[in-house]
């Protein structure tokens, strides 16, 4: 089967270790299904992989990818994957099982004609949902639905920060936070990128950095050390900062006189529970919010999308479709 995957690992270089061609076409463990992958979207995941980071040398080649649409074979059913791998036997909120992974970390991942989940990691696609904008959600739209609705304590009328808002996470922050009904501010580098946030449902855009005409409720939280500063400073008392990335960097300086002194709130975050990626389903069913795709291309040039991931060139979610 075609697929791309990580041949090697190159923390300063990681397009450099990536390749598309051919792989053996999965098996299928006892309680697996294989899914006829038709749409995949790519993630700052498939570059921090890239990169060597949550995985070692003797994993590889690692097909990668997390996100997927397709048809599952075992039923005929259209479906949307769910990424995170729990050990066998976890009960509970699937995000906080110690032994949890995602695909592409232990196992196979998604960039590829087929790939084999765990049975119950499948929850059926609508037909209202392209294959592309179904292929968004698994893994940035789940993230951002457990932060708003799950971490963040938000309720509608409040005020929410969202840093960062062309990436994946961020802008689909943006676009559920104005469904559900919050105020929503939102900062960008570029005027054009603060544009696009208005467009994707921001009532007001900044430059990074700038400073705001109101305190906020709640930060959302993708970027890490290069708006830390900004996100701590942004909050009203008691307000809470969402994190669920640091793609700038991971050690910004605490500031803790400021979290105590003002009983601030830092709540990490990672992807969702399966539950709630049926809740988001129903969200967008709902609302008629649908997940803003840059741009779709084929299997064959995922590095060109994974090179605008890297630049940050791209609003939304970079979609393959196969």
């Amino acid at each position: 089967m075609r697929a791309v995957y990580a041949e090697s690992l190159n923390p300063d270089d990681p397009l450099a270790g990536l390749v598309i061609g051919e792989r053996p076409d999965p098996e299928i463990p006892d309680g697996w299904t294989r899914v006829a992958v038709k749409a995949a979207s790519l993630n700052h995941h498939d570059l921090w992989t890239l990169r060597g980071v949550g995985i070692k040398g003797e994993q590889l080649p690692m097909i990668l990818g997390c996100d997927a649409a397709g048809v599952d074979e075992s039923t005929g059913q259209e479906v949307v994957v769910h990424s995170v791998i729990n050990a066998a036997g976890w009960e509970g909120d699937d995000t906080l099982d110690p032994r949890r992974s995602l695909l592409s970390e232990k196992h196979q991942g998604s960039l590829a004609d087929y790939v084999v989940v765990p049975a119950r990691n499948v929850v059926p696609k609508p037909a209202e949902l392209s294959w592309a904008e179904a292929a968004c959600l698994s893994t940035a739209w789940l993230t951002a639905y457990r932060m708003l609705f799950t971490q963040s304590g938000l309720r509608p009328g409040q005020t929410v920060l969202v840093q960062g808002s062309s990436g994946g996470v961020a802008s689909a922050c943006i676009a559920l936070a104005r469904a559900a009904g919050f105020r929503v501010l939102a900062t960008a580098r570029t005027e054009a990128k603060q544009a696009a946030a208005l467009q994707l449902g921001a009532h007001e855009t900044f430059e990074s950095g700038a400073r705001l005409p109101e305190k906020v409720d709640a930060v959302m939280e993708t970027v890490g050390e290069a708006t830390w500063s900004h996100s701590l400073r942004a909050l009203k008392p008691g307000g809470r900062m969402v994190i669920c990335g640091a793609t700038s960097g991971a050690n910004p300086p605490a500031d803790l006189n400021r979290v105590f002194f003002l009983q601030l709130q830092v709540l990490g975050s990672t992807m969702g529970t399966k539950d709630e990626l049926k809740n988001l389903i129903a969200f967008l069913h709902a609302s008629g919010v649908r997940p803003h795709v840059d741009r779709i291309l084929p299997l064959e040039r995922a590095g060109e999308g994974l090179a605008a991931i890297a630049a940050g060139d791209l609003v939304g979610k970079i979609v393959l479709e196969l």
